[in-house]
């Protein structure tokens, strides 16, 4: 197992509302020394959700939002912040009754994946939703999100979509749809 860096000096070099950029002087085993940048939540972070909702067999529920990162309306899964008190599956029930409009009577925890970690602390919990029904939440969003699906034998045709660019929702698609035929519920 290698050793991890020393860390030598760490100081936050910029804050948002959101976010803090947080500077760390390292010294690696070798003694060799770098400063790396990395984009920390502010706060006390409980972490957030992603859902692989399965409306049927074949087809899991896509939504479409505006993105502020790449300053366009993008497809990806449900998802969003775990709240104080809220454990990962009562996350994901609320996320995707605000967000797609259904709840699930089955949930299931997938996984954990990172975005970048080579630059962001943060981490996403994947959670698969089945046996969907009809029940919609009030959301913290500015706009209601449409609401789209994707049939998991065509997950290489929606990775050349332009405007599905999320890499970790296509990773959770992936995993379900293994998960799914592993388990004889999806028949490619």
């Amino acid at each position: 197992m290698r050793q991890k860096p020393t860390i030598l000096d760490r100081r936050i070099v910029a804050t948002s509302r959101l976010f803090c950029v947080e500077e760390l002087q390292l010294r690696f085993s070798n003694g060799v020394e770098r400063t790396y940048e990395r984009l920390a939540s502010k706060g006390a972070g409980y972490g957030a959700v992603m859902i692989v909702a399965m409306l049927d067999a074949d087809h899991a529920v896509l939504v479409e939002e505006y993105c502020g990162g790449t300053d366009a309306y993008e497809l990806s899964l449900p998802k969003g912040l775990i709240e104080p008190g809220e454990d990962v599956l009562a996350a994901a029930e609320r996320e995707l009754k605000e967000e797609a409009g259904f709840g699930a009577r089955q949930l299931e925890h997938l996984t954990e994946l990172s975005l970048s970690p080579g630059y962001m602390s943060q981490k996403i919990q994947v959670v698969l939703a089945t046996d969907l029904y009809e029940e919609r939440l009030e959301g913290d969003e500015p706009e209601p999100m449409r609401v789209d699906k994707v049939n998991l034998g065509e997950l290489s045709a929606l990775a050349q979509n332009p405007q599905f660019t999320e890499g970790r929702a296509l990773a959770a698609l992936y995993l379900a749809r293994d998960l799914l035929t592993q388990r004889g519920a999806y028949l490619p």
